[in-house]
């Protein structure tokens, strides 16, 4: 039997005739950017996380960096970030000449929410908070966090479509939500795209100006803008899996719910849930001293796993100018050498989940 970490196929072979039906609507309507499918999407959308507004775009990255450009938060301004994350969480404030201030993760991959404070200075200007691999964050400590020292709040919901922390959605909780629709998401679509979610109507407003060129009006430019635009064929295909997010967000759950209860190895760590959060298991991220070893066996049985992530952003190349080095966080670090995604996709089968939880209590 071969297992791969991911599998989209099943995902579209099972609303096969939903996504083509509607493919074919947007294909033959003749309007292809920013247009109906467009504009009902962020309605659903919005109503679906529980905001007042959203505005799609290109990508998850362009959320991110265009969250932070609204914000006026830009050169010389700090901005805090867990150290683990992906690193387009990083990109999305030092493309604004913003300055990443790392913070250790706690035992549940997400931003150890005890360490802020100790890293706030008077060019503090916002948080950052990661709901990693699905589960959301301690989001009453970093409400509280930035309601005392007057910070904004960003949240970074790529992976976290749906997740709730004390009943209430990831996105909703600060100034400006940023959602990837990447294939592998949790709602995913068929190329790239990405959203934002706001309650504040002047920051919806000008999103849209900076997603089109810094156009308000046609050919009447604001501000310097990009090139950020949800199409409406993605848009249209997404409608289309959002319709069945909450089966979906059920199966994973149970899928998780399975391996929690059915791997039983001293030698491997299972992931923790935060009392009053909630995960959407967009990965299930064990942990193994030996990691590559358990890799490598796995493969070998025909299982494939992903390292999210191996190298910390702190020490990627892109970010050897901030001036870490090897020890600088030494949780993240650990992490990066001891955590490993194994299979998790919707369209699972039971026999697939059975063998994958054998072979790793027999390893």
């Amino acid at each position: 039997m071969e297992i791969k970490p991911n599998r989209l196929d099943r995902g579209f072979f099972r609303y096969q005739e939903e996504f083509e039906r509607k493919a074919l609507e947007v294909l033959r309507s003749g309007w292809y950017v920013l247009g109906r499918e467009v504009e009902a999407f962020e309605k659903e959308f919005a109503a679906y996380i529980g905001s007042k507004y959203c505005v799609g775009l290109a990508s998850g990255l362009d959320a991110l960096w265009l969250a932070f450009r609204v914000l006026g938060i830009g050169a010389g301004d700090e901005v805090i970030v867990q150290a683990n994350t992906y690193i387009a969480s990083v990109m999305g404030i030092t493309i604004n000449g913003a300055i990443p201030v790392l913070v250790e993760p706690d035992e549940y991959f997400n931003i150890d929410a005890d360490k802020i404070e100790e890293k706030i200075t008077d060019k503090t200007k916002a948080i950052l908070a990661v709901h990693l691999y699905g589960q959301a964050s301690n989001m009453q400590k970093i409400q509280q966090i930035c309601k005392k020292y007057n910070l904004r709040l960003v949240e970074d919901c790529a992976q976290s479509h749906g997740a709730c922390f004390q009943g209430k959605m990831t996105g909703t909780f600060g100034d400006i939500g940023c959602f990837s629709f990447y294939p592998s998401k949790n709602l995913g679509g068929f190329g790239d795209g990405g959203a934002i979610v706001t309650d504040d109507p002047r920051l919806a407003a000008d999103m849209r100006i900076y997603r089109n060129y810094g156009s308000e009006k046609r050919y009447y430019n604001k501000v310097v803008g990009a090139n950020s635009r949800l199409d409406e064929l993605q848009a249209g295909l997404l409608r289309v899996r959002l319709a069945h997010i909450g089966e979906l967000t059920k199966e994973r759950r149970a899928i998780a719910q399975k391996y929690q209860e059915g791997i039983v190895n001293s030698g491997i760590q299972l992931p923790c849930i935060r009392e009053g959060a909630d995960s959407v298991w967009h990965q299930y991220v064990i942990r193994c001293e030996q990691r590559q070893k358990l890799a490598d066996y796995l493969k070998e049985k025909g299982i494939g796993t992903i390292i999210h992530y191996p190298i910390p952003p702190h020490l990627s190349e892109a970010y050897h100018y901030l001036g870490y080095t090897k020890g600088s966080f030494p949780i993240t670090e650990r992490y990066a050498d001891t955590v490993l995604s194994i299979p998790m996709y919707n369209g699972m089968t039971l026999g697939e989940q059975d063998f994958v939880m054998d072979a790793i209590n027999q390893f």
